[in-house]
């Protein structure tokens, strides 16, 4: 017996994919739910070619669904999750929301599916620029173990949504077509729509992705701080992130320095990361052949280069890591751990599941 699925949030750029990959996946479903905002309900999406109706998102929405993949927005999340819980589904959440609560998993299927079996309704996917870093991260974790990590970010505009991309295109054809000054154009939403001031992205790099902290890092930055030590269980790793927004539509980009407890070669660690479930290591210098955002595009692997020793630092190691944010980064996540509930038999648990409802 098939499972129904609901997608919240499947008129976004992110919904969009999770339709695509839930299209390709091997979890086995019946029915799929698409809902979203009032403004949206009664538009026609598709999937495996049938014609499937927008449902306006409410309390009422979850009743005889099994998995509900959630990717519309943190309060959206907040609000209509725990009802999901309440309804029977289980509740796969790709915003920030939840991923900081001491009682919901916060899950890369490769690295720590075994979290999934403690969960209570709610499972948290995490930040796009965090979950690709993970993977040759918990490569090197778990048999080196690593004292520091020190990440600076070259994030697309897609991570901030289809308003961004649009702007982002309509900003660069008005500097290429009309010979705009970068300088002048209007931004409306980068580096972050809830802040007070809007810059360019065409032709630039901005250092700040969401808004600022009280210590003067970002939201985004101690995100990638903070998850790195849930998922990995271990508050002693030292972790620091500088997050950049650049001028690319798909496809993050970091160039993360890492120090491991234990001295290991180079071709050690590139052996492991090799041999890591859903990652690629394209590291030939000598045919400069690297991981780059272009190739990384419609791909669910994670891709690691670049790997080398630091030229100080004995247990020091630089490498380049390139996953397609939209995919590896949410949706295709997301619906690994839809797959990993099915797999570990946690989609219809016989204890009931009570989320506290707020």
């Amino acid at each position: 017996m098939g499972y129904t699925v609901a997608v919240v949030g499947a008129t976004g750029a992110v919904g969009a994919q999770m339709i695509k990959m839930l299209e390709e996946s091997i979890l086995p479903i019946d029915k799929v739910r698409f809902l979203a905002s009032a403004r949206s309900a009664g538009k026609i999406l598709k999937f495996k070619g049938q014609d499937i109706v927008i449902e306006e998102t409410t309390e009422a929405s979850f009743d005889g669904v099994d998995i509900a993949i959630f990717s519309a927005g943190g309060s959206t999340s907040a609000k209509y999750a725990p009802y999901a819980v309440k309804a029977g589904a289980v509740v796969v959440d790709n915003t920030s929301y939840f991923r900081q609560d001491s009682k919901t998993p916060l899950v890369v299927p490769e690295v720590n599916a075994h979290a999934l079996d403690r969960h209570n309704g709610i499972i948290s996917c995490p930040n796009c620029s965090t979950i690709q870093m993970m993977l040759p991260l918990k490569a090197i974790a778990d048999k080196w173990g690593i004292e520091r990590v020190i990440v600076s970010t070259y994030q697309a505009v897609s991570g901030a949504g289809m308003g961004a991309i649009l702007e982002t295109q309509d900003q660069l054809r008005q500097v290429l077509n009309d010979g705009v000054d970068p300088k002048d154009l209007t931004a409306n939403i980068l580096p972050s729509g809830g802040d007070k001031k809007h810059y360019p992205i065409a032709f630039n790099a901005l250092p700040q992705i969401d808004v600022f902290t009280d210590n003067d890092y970002t939201y985004e930055e101690m995100k990638m701080t903070k998850e790195t030590k849930k998922i990995l269980e271990d508050d002693s790793v030292k972790v620091s992130a500088t997050c950049v927004r650049i001028p690319v539509l798909s496809a993050h980009s970091e160039s993360v320095y890492i120090e491991t407890k234990e001295t290991v070669s180079i071709e050690e660690i590139k052996a492991a990361i090799a041999a890591f479930p859903g990652t690629v290591l394209e590291d030939d210098v000598a045919h400069q052949v690297y991981p780059q955002a272009v190739n990384a595009v419609g791909r669910k692997e994670t891709f690691v280069g670049r790997v080398r020793k630091d030229l100080d630092v004995e247990n020091g190691v630089h490498m380049w890591i390139v996953s397609d944010n939209l995919l590896k980064g949410a949706a295709w996540n997301s619906v690994q751990i839809a797959e990993s509930l099915h797999e570990r038999g946690l989609v219809r648990p016989t204890e009931e599941l009570v989320y506290e409802l707020k």
